[in-house]
């Protein structure tokens, strides 16, 4: 009786603790790193997230850029923080697409870290040069089909989601392509717009000003319906790939052992700001949803990715680096 009553006394002292730790969560600036360059879809959801998150807080969260390596200089550097909250990331899927790409990481994709929650969905746009030779879906893949090794393809880094979905979309065309990996989607950008590449799955969130602008064309959409920003562009699923369908995804992630009180407040806090008037309004411009999840829900939403980026890296014979 006197152990299951010491139990009972430990687990509340815990209990209490915990939640006395998340109640005070912050009293300091948070730091948010983003392992991707400025202007990218994550930079972009992650600044409208930080801001509204300060003003929450009334603490300072300061967004850090460290791109490189698909990601891998930024994500480890947050893997080395200490486990208290005060450093998290903001990345994208291609956290999930990584592990497919890299023979060994600088962090478990598992038990290195905490999956927090998303910030985010958009779909890829593919997008050609403008002026360019592609007119339509059609053109291009009878192009690839047409030229001896294929065309060239921009992406924001190899092993980035947008070089995977890019890949998607070639297996299902059929057709063979010439990888191009940029710094990242506003380098892929440019590369497409000068006519160094065919075409860069580019997400919507960073390609939309210069699809309005005219200095690309867009060829079609990934998502399962036509997108609210861009209703006269196709899907690519409505063009003769009827099961087509990807998407780029943000998310927030902690080291692990982060108290899991804090990991509760950073999600719950998170899927409150993303409710907020002003931060739809900016999502809804950059052409990015909002899908509120529990932590739970987004750990297995990840846990799933990781094996849909894998399956397609396997399939395109990407050997890993």
């Amino acid at each position: 009786m006197r152990f299951f009553s010491a139990l009972l006394v430990a687990t509340f002292t815990l209990c209490s603790a915990a939640f006395a730790q998340s109640e005070a969560y912050p009293n300091r600036p948070v730091k948010v790193i983003v392992p991707l360059t400025p202007g990218s879809g994550a930079d972009q959801a992650g600044r409208i997230v930080a801001r509204a998150l300060s003003e929450l807080w009334k603490q300072p969260v300061v967004i850090e850029n460290r791109p490189g390596a698909g990601g891998l200089i930024g994500t480890g550097a947050v893997v080395q923080s200490a486990p208290d909250g005060y450093t998290l990331l903001i990345q994208s899927a291609s956290y999930a697409a990584n592990p497919a790409i890299y023979k060994k990481l600088p962090y478990d994709p598992v038990k290195g870290m905490v999956d927090i929650n998303n910030i985010g969905f958009t779909p890829y746009v593919l997008v050609t040069g403008l002026p360019g030779p592609y007119n339509s879906l059609k053109d291009l893949v009878s192009g690839a089909k047409t030229r001896t090794g294929g065309l060239p393809f921009a992406s924001a880094g190899v092993g980035s989601s947008t070089h995977l979905a890019a890949e998607f979309f070639n297996q299902a065309a059929g057709i063979q392509m010439v990888h191009v990996p940029y710094k990242g989607s506003p380098e892929a950008i440019q590369g497409t717009i000068m006519g160094d590449t065919a075409f860069y799955m580019a997400p919507e969130s960073t390609v939309l000003t210069q699809i309005r602008a005219g200095r690309v064309k867009a060829l079609g959409v990934s998502s399962r319906s036509r997108s609210a920003q861009l209703p006269d562009v196709p899907t690519i699923a409505d063009q003769g790939y009827p099961n087509f369908e990807i998407g780029l995804w943000f998310g927030v992630w902690a080291p692990a052992g982060t108290p899991e009180g804090i990991v509760q407040k950073i999600n719950t806090d998170i899927n409150r700001v993303l409710q907020l008037a002003e931060v739809k309004s900016q999502y809804e411009r950059l052409g990015i949803a909002i899908r509120p999840m529990t932590q739970q829900e987004f750990t297995r939403f990840v846990r799933d990715e990781v094996v849909k980026y894998t399956r397609i890296a396997k399939i395109a014979q990407i050997e890993p680096q």
